[in-house]
């Protein structure tokens, strides 16, 4: 039995390793969808944690703004990884319909995600809206999938998707040497 809870920022070392052991440390920086995060916060609300009973975080989900084309604002669901000793027990589902839920009830209209359609796919995630909507790098189109969270949020979408999202902030020293 797992709880989600949003994420906090003592558990970034925990994600990050948890990231790399799923996706291999280099492999997943150089992903297309990485360049819609990069420098970026997640979206506000929307970035959780599974924890065991020991409050330890073994999963991992977070959602980031994006302009869709001409559908607007939506959301770029990923990563979703579970530390692999609690994989197969519905920890990946559990946080996605958490996520799901709260992105609908914070008024989110779209969520895009490039990733195994047959397992989005129980979801409700397609191609069907993204069809004329591309990413800024490479990607296999049969994994790029989206999913209506208001009906007709990505009817007639076309465009380029690009980060929308939050800045990281930087340190007031490292902007000085940045303008300097």
């Amino acid at each position: 039995m797992v709880t989600i809870t949003p994420e906090v920022a003592a558990d970034f070392s925990v994600r990050e390793a948890l990231l790399d052991r799923a996706f291999g440390k280099a492999a997943r920086r150089r992903k297309t969808s990485e360049r819609l995060r990069e420098n970026r916060l997640p979206s506000e609300g929307l970035a959780f944690a599974a924890r065991n009973r020991r409050g330890r975080l073994v999963g991992t989900l977070r959602l980031w703004d994006i302009t869709a084309g001409s559908a607007g604002p939506a959301l770029l669901l990923g990563p979703l990884a579970v530390d692999c000793a609690y994989q197969k027990r519905g920890i990946g589902s559990q946080l996605m319909r958490h996520a799901l839920a709260q992105a609908r009830k914070l008024g989110h209209r779209a969520v895009l995600l490039v990733g195994d359609a047959p397992y989005y796919s129980r979801f409700g995630f397609t191609r069907d809206g993204v069809e004329e909507l591309s990413l800024p790098g490479p990607v296999d189109l049969d994994r790029f999938l989206g999913l209506e969270l208001e009906a007709g949020a990505l009817q007639d979408a076309q465009g380029v998707i690009v980060a929308s999202g939050r800045m990281i902030p930087v340190p007031a020293e490292e902007a000085a040497r940045q303008t300097a």
